[in-house]
């Protein structure tokens, strides 16, 4: 099957087939997590060489969201001015080249630098997938979005697997690293396929007024009550990505070991990042599936807090699973607030920069208690809070009231000109 012509209307305006996007989809979901996964199980390697402490390495993955969480909020007049295609490619070619540089990196600041790089890359991309997905497949958004959460997950499990074995055989954490600008540039390569173009006309004059749209959103309280979900639930991710590994390690595992367990993780993240939206697809309220994720989140977290060595694996794999299916469907539940998919793709645009605001700052949290209690366990109760006041504010989320929570004309100039 193949999507239609609309040069009118400034979507598609060549014939591509529908599997081509999609795999241009899971391909650049795919490549949107390792550099960060990656770095958790070479962190005594890295310290060693680097001599950063346990707070600098935080900055390896409290940077990258730090600027996904900025970047975010650009989205929508990047997509606006360039084009969803191009914005894409673009940050693609941001992300491995920011995975390239990791080869010759000579300190920590130089490291960190390499790791924002790949954060601006990833940033755009993010906040352009949505609105992407809602404007290619309006009526299959759920599994979709549960495809693209599914290959970001699997892409973290990949860079948490892999890297220490490439280690081993290269001999060098920055090798490990730098792998992964190769699929970076794959994914570049399929995208320029299969991405459709815009019309011309549209690309240097956007349609929607971004900053209206921005404006707009912003004045609503559900998108605040979005963005702190959101950003909540996600640092439990980013301090599990960080320091997941590092405390195994404590407990005695080795980096390959303890990587196996991160990429554990991601896995069933993937799982549930794909299963639990086309579960959830059955109907417009996905709180029920939201809440029993965030359940398992709460499962996850106490277990490793409380009893870390009686059944890792097991903890990895219900937290994992909470976290990855709660991603998705807060991706897919930010798209049904709105019918239109710029309007729609803002607000994920939003909900995303606020959140990875909030999220970015959980590694260095969790790396702060560690250092004033000598334990990552503190840690693991805060994400355990963490996970329960967003079960509490989840159940605010009643798709019978999104009409009122979002009671705005579609994004287009003429209703954001005024």
């Amino acid at each position: 099957m193949a999507e239609g012509v609309r040069g009118a209307t400034g979507s598609a305006v060549r014939t591509t087939p529908r599997w081509l996007v999609l795999a241009a989809v899971a391909g650049i979901g795919l490549n949107l997590r390792p550099f960060l996964t990656a770095v958790g199980p070479l962190a005594p390697a890295i310290r060693t060489s680097t001599g950063l402490s346990y707070q600098g390495m935080a900055w390896l993955t409290l940077l990258p969201m730090l600027l996904m969480g900025v970047g975010a909020f650009f989205g929508p007049a990047i997509r606006a001015r360039l084009g969803a295609r191009t914005a894409v490619l673009g940050a693609l070619a941001l992300l491995g080249a920011g995975c390239a540089l990791r080869l010759g990196v000579a300190d920590g600041t130089w490291l960190i630098a390499s790791a924002a790089l790949c954060g601006l890359g990833v940033a755009v991309v993010q906040a352009a997938c949505p609105g992407l997905v809602k404007q290619e497949f309006p009526g299959r958004v759920a599994p979709v979005m549960g495809l693209y959460s599914a290959a970001l997950m699997g892409g973290g499990a990949l860079g948490a697997q892999l890297s220490p074995y490439v280690t081993a055989l290269a001999g060098s954490w920055r090798d490990a690293l730098a792998l992964w600008a190769v699929p970076a540039l794959a994914a570049l390569a399929l995208a320029w396929v299969a991405l459709p173009r815009t019309a011309a006309s549209m690309a240097g004059k956007p349609a929607i007024s971004p900053t209206g749209a921005t404006r707009a959103l912003l004045r609503r309280p559900r998108t605040w009550l979005l963005m702190a979900c959101f950003g909540v639930m996600n640092g439990g991710y980013a301090s599990l990505v960080a320091w997941l590994a590092p405390f195994y390690q404590d407990h005695g595992w080795s980096a390959s070991a303890s990587g196996s367990l991160v990429a554990l993780m991601a896995v069933a993240q993937a799982a549930a990042a794909l299963l639990l939206p086309v579960l959830a697809a059955r109907s417009l309220d996905r709180r029920a599936w939201m809440a029993l994720a965030l359940a398992m989140q709460v499962a996850g977290f106490g277990g490793l807090a409380l009893w870390p060595d009686a059944a890792p694996h097991a903890w990895a794999v219900i937290g994992g699973a909470g976290l990855g299916g709660c991603f998705a469907l807060y991706l897919v539940v930010a798209l049904d607030h709105l019918p239109d998919p710029d309007s729609a793709g803002a607000l994920s645009a939003l909900m995303q920069g606020g959140g990875f605001l909030l999220a970015s700052l959980a590694p260095w949290i969790t790396a702060m208690l560690h250092e004033r209690t000598g334990d990552f366990a503190t840690g693991w109760w805060y994400h355990l809070a963490c996970a329960t006041l967003v079960g509490v504010l989840t159940m605010r989320l009643d798709p019978a009231r999104y009409g009122v929570s979002f009671a705005l004309p579609p994004v287009h100039a003429t209703s954001c000109a005024r």
